[in-house]
C-alpha cells in the first residue's frame, strides 16, 4: 500500500514560482508517477507524469514552465511551476502507479491507483 501526501501549495501572483512535494510512504521506486490538477468545475486534468527511469511527458499548457523530478533515495516526487498563470489555479494531487517498469508514460487516470489529498494552488492576476 501507498500513501501520498503533498505540500507547497498556496497563494502566489502571476508569474511567480512554486514547488509542491509528494512524500510517499511505501514502494515507489519502480512506479510512473504523476501530477493532476482539478479547478473549480472541471474535471481533473493530467500536469505531469515521470516513469521509473526519469522519463517525463507533460501537458501542453505547462510545457516550459513546470518540472516534474523524482527523488527516489528519498521517495518523492516535486513539481516545480514556473511563470505562474491565473488559469494554474487549482488543487493539485500526486498520484502513484502500482503497476511497476512501464516502459510507456502514463497519462491517463485511470492508470494510477494510489492518491494524494491535495494541496491548493491559488494564482492572482
Amino acid at each position: 500500500q501507498v500513501q501520498l501526501v503533498e505540500s507547497g501549495g498556496g497563494l502566489v501572483q502571476a508569474g511567480d514560482s512554486l514547488r509542491l512535494s509528494c512524500a510517499a510512504s511505501g514502494r515507489t521506486f519502480g512506479s510512473a508517477m504523476g501530477w493532476f490538477r482539478q479547478a473549480p468545475g472541471k474535471e481533473r486534468e493530467f500536469v505531469a507524469t515521470i516513469s521509473w527511469i526519469g522519463s517525463t511527458v507533460y501537458a501542453d499548457s505547462v510545457k516550459g514552465r513546470f518540472t516534474i523530478t523524482r527523488d527516489n533515495a528519498k521517495n518523492t516526487l516535486y513539481l516545480q511551476m514556473n511563470s505562474l498563470k491565473p488559469e494554474d489555479t487549482a488543487v493539485y494531487y500526486c498520484a502513484a502507479d502500482s503497476v511497476q517498469f512501464k516502459s510507456l508514460p502514463v497519462q491517463q487516470i485511470k492508470e494510477y491507483d494510489y492518491w494524494g489529498q491535495g494541496t491548493q494552488v491559488t494564482v492572482s492576476s
